[in-house]
């Protein structure tokens, strides 16, 4: 992909579209090698500075811009400065996007109260699954369950998504919480479930074996976690669940 998008820009150096994509690679390919990655850091900042340069609309672009400077340590050119420089220019293009990506940069920079207000805002905004699942995970990244659940609940109410149950019965599971609730949605998941889903059905019995290993029910917790492993055998999470179910 990294030759092909770079003869593509050999023959079109004006196509932003192909300045992002070249840079993106670049950006995997550093991930994948970080010996590497430090002579990567240049070509990766030039493509999609480019890319912003040309397309003055471009909101991956922004995106990647905002993730990349947050990410890169300071000695290298990170910088929380030009991160909420593009998280600036994505607003003016989409409040959505402009709110999320603050909501991303305070919670990289753990400034979880200023986080929780731009995810909110975007919430407000837009109200997509995407603004949902952001707002939940963070509530859930910062330890409280009880705003996830209940931005899960919201968010089933206004989308009508099976997956969502399955979201709530995690959570309930995770933390210990709620446990009839957590194992009344991950019931309705599986009943209603369909590839559409987007989660695979052994998530499912695996968590109502952590509510019943949380129940100290072993012996329930272990009926769980072997239809987990009758639906997949080398389902790692479930075989590691297993052990400690044992051990009870």
């Amino acid at each position: 992909a990294l030759e092909e998008y770079k003869k593509l820009l050999e023959h079109d150096d004006f196509n932003a579209n192909f300045h992002y994509k070249y840079g993106g690679v670049l950006g995997m390919k550093a991930l994948q090698n970080k010996i590497k990655a430090l002579g990567l850091i240049g070509d990766i900042k030039k493509s999609f500075t480019r890319a912003a340069e040309l397309d003055h609309k471009h909101i991956d672009t922004r995106w990647a811009l905002v993730e990349f400077y947050m990410q890169l340590p300071g000695i290298f050119g990170g910088s929380k400065k030009k991160s909420l420089h593009y998280a600036e220019e994505l607003e003016v293009l989409s409040k959505v996007d402009g709110y999320l990506a603050k909501g991303y940069v305070h919670e990289y920079d753990n400034k979880p109260e200023l986080a929780e207000k731009y995810y909110k805002l975007a919430l407000e905004a837009g109200g997509s699954m995407t603004c949902y699942s952001k707002l939940s995970a963070f509530y859930e990244n910062h330890q409280q369950p009880k705003k996830a659940v209940a931005t899960i609940e919201k968010a089933y109410d206004v989308h009508k998504r099976n997956a969502l149950h399955y979201q709530i019965g995690k959570v309930c599971a995770d933390y210990n919480l709620e446990l009839d609730k957590g194992e009344n949605c991950l019931m309705t998941f599986i009943k209603n479930h369909s590839v559409k889903d987007g989660i695979p059905i052994e998530w499912a019995y695996y968590r109502l074996a952590q509510i019943s290993k949380n129940r100290l029910n072993k012996d329930e917790a272990l009926l769980w976690i072997d239809k987990a492993l009758s639906v997949r055998s080398n389902f790692k999470q479930a075989k590691r669940e297993k052990e400690r179910i044992l051990n009870m």
